[in-house]
Order: structure tokens, then C-alpha cells, then sequence
């Protein structure tokens, strides 16, 4: 699909596209939002923003013909209790849908290449910024490293991640992935 100016006009309205986007998508510190935009993150870092994000996608992005499956958690949710949320992360494999004819495959299995983990990491509620990239760490991995240490698993935690991975800050996230793309090919 092609991307809509942000200035489009919402016919017989006084809006545009962009006042339903504010008053919709603000408060992407929300989980799904949170996810879309780690994926805009990552996505912005390799320079692949060109298409339209595809919602049920088998994977996120595609960056130097590899899939990247993009994944988000934070310590503090816009429904913020006062207590921290335990970081972990989907890495369950999933059936993919043949639209062609119209049914769910039925192997399920991990389809992308390699794996972004998005940490939110600040744990300040008066500090907490989501636009802010320095608050947020990246975890870089290859899918086949997953598979061989949790071929069955479902989820990861943050401590399990870090014995597999080290966090990195947006501004290498494409450098960690042109490494890892190098160790692919």
C-alpha cells in the first residue's frame, strides 16, 4: 500500500490524516503502538521506511534480502501500576497465512532471519520518553541461534537474551545487523 502524506485532507472534515493520527496514535508508551514503533525504529535505523508496514506480515522488515522480526518490551506501560513489568519477549514460530488459498500453513516455524529485541529500558515514570532512542537498547539476533538454543520455546526472557546478546543503542543497530548478515551469507 502507499504511504499517505501526512497533509491529506479527510474529505467533508476540517482534518487531515494527521489529526486522526495524533488524536489515535499518541501514546504509543501502549504495547501495540510501543511495537509498531520499535519496528519504525529499527526500520528508520536500516533506511527500509520506503513501503507501508504490512500489519500481519510473516515478518516486519527486509533489510539486504534478510527478514527481521522485531520485538518490543518495557519496564513501565502506559497502564503503569507502580510496579515494573518483567521483561520478555515472543519467539514462539507461527503458521503463516497463504493468502492464495486462503488458509494457514500448517507447519508453524520462525520466518524470519534474525531477530531486533526493543527495550524501553527507562525505569523513571516522570523521565520515561519513548521518542527519546537513548532510553531504549537493542538486542541483535540470528533466528538460527534461537532455534538451536529454544527450537521449542516460546518466549524469551531478558536474562536469557543476554546471555546471547549484547544491547546495543539505535545508532548501531544497522551496523549489528550488517555484521550478523555477514555471518549469514
Amino acid at each position: 500500500m502507499k504511504k499517505i502524506p501526512p497533509d491529506t485532507s479527510i474529505l467533508g472534515t476540517p482534518h487531515s490524516i494527521s489529526d486522526f493520527w495524533s488524536w489515535g496514535f499518541s501514546n504509543i508508551l501502549m504495547n501495540s503502538l510501543r511495537g509498531v514503533f520499535s519496528e519504525f525504529l529499527v526500520g528508520s535505523a536500516l533506511d527500509v521506511l520506503q513501503k507501508s508496514r504490512i500489519e500481519w506480515d510473516t515478518h516486519d522488515l527486509v533489510y539486504k534480502e534478510k527478514r527481521i522480526e522485531v520485538k518490543s518490551a518495557a519496564y513501565i506501560q502506559s497502564w503503569h501500576t507502580g510496579k515494573y513489568s518483567k521483561i520478555g519477549f515472543d519467539i514462539g514460530a507461527k503458521r503463516s497465512y497463504n493468502y492464495d488459498e486462503n488458509k494457514y500453513d500448517i507447519n508453524a516455524l520462525r520466518h524470519a532471519d534474525i531477530y531486533v529485541f526493543c527495550l524501553l529500558k527507562e525505569k523513571d515514570i516522570n523521565k520515561i520518553n519513548v521518542l527519546n532512542t537513548e532510553q531504549w537498547c537493542f538486542y541483535i539476533v540470528p533466528t538460527q541461534i534461537l532455534d538451536n538454543l529454544y527450537p521449542h520455546q516460546k518466549r524469551i526472557s531478558l536474562s536469557a537474551l543476554e546471555n546471547i546478546s549484547i544491547s546495543v543503542p539505535y545508532t548501531e543497530i544497522k551496523e549489528g545487523i550488517d555484521i550478523i548478515i555477514t555471518g549469514i551469507n
